[in-house]
């Protein structure tokens, strides 16, 4: 049985690394291993929406998540819905701040994980709109995990547009790591003829 460990990880990790070891298996079990309620819970849900089984065993003061997987469930499924599902639509994700939520520091924190699980999400976006600080991300000197996640959306395919009179405005112009620099045009055209717009 496959040993996920995931104490001492944030979010989003413990359910990313949980993906992968799923993903490695066609059947069997396997348990992963967190240090709080909050992973507990989120890697509980994602192994239930992939159709597994899961156990919670509490010991001292970790949690161990059993994951059981197997066809039978899955085949059945794919069969009955084999009626035409709705085709899924890459949206267009913007950010209008460097950070996410009222709190400056607990944001920053957030809009890390969120930028670097778009390079799980299915579908990936098909744009990531930056305006105002959050164009700060994109340029020489940010969070290099978050300019790291943003090179590889945008190798991916994902097209990453600064909003230029933004970048003007804070002397960042010549600093734009990733990406381009747009114009108020351009990105109302992406946000009016987005399938979805997902804000953050």
């Amino acid at each position: 049985m496959k040993v996920v460990d995931c104490r001492g990880q944030a979010c989003p990790i413990p359910v990313l690394r949980t993906k992968e070891a799923l993903s490695s298996i066609e059947e069997g079990t396997i348990t992963v291993i967190v240090d709080n309620k909050a992973s507990r819970e989120n890697v509980k849900r994602f192994a239930q929406k992939e159709g597994c089984s899961v156990e919670v065993e509490e010991k001292d003061g970790l949690f161990y998540i059993k994951i059981s997987k197997g066809n039978v469930k899955r085949e059945e499924t794919a069969e009955e819905g084999r009626e035409e599902l709705p085709e899924k639509k890459s949206p267009v994700v913007f950010i209008a701040s460097s950070y996410v939520g009222e709190d400056p520091e607990l944001g920053k924190i957030l809009i890390k994980g969120f930028i670097k699980t778009f390079l799980n999400a299915d579908p990936m976006p098909e744009k990531i709109v930056l305006v105002n600080t959050a164009v700060k991300l994109a340029c020489r000197g940010a969070d290099e995990e978050i300019l790291s996640a943003l090179r590889e959306l945008s190798e991916k395919g994902v097209e990453i547009i600064c909003c230029g009179t933004c970048l003007d405005y804070f002397g960042l112009l010549d600093q734009l790591e990733v990406g381009v620099a747009s114009n108020a045009y351009d990105v109302v055209q992406s946000l009016v003829n987005a399938s979805s717009v997902i804000r953050l």
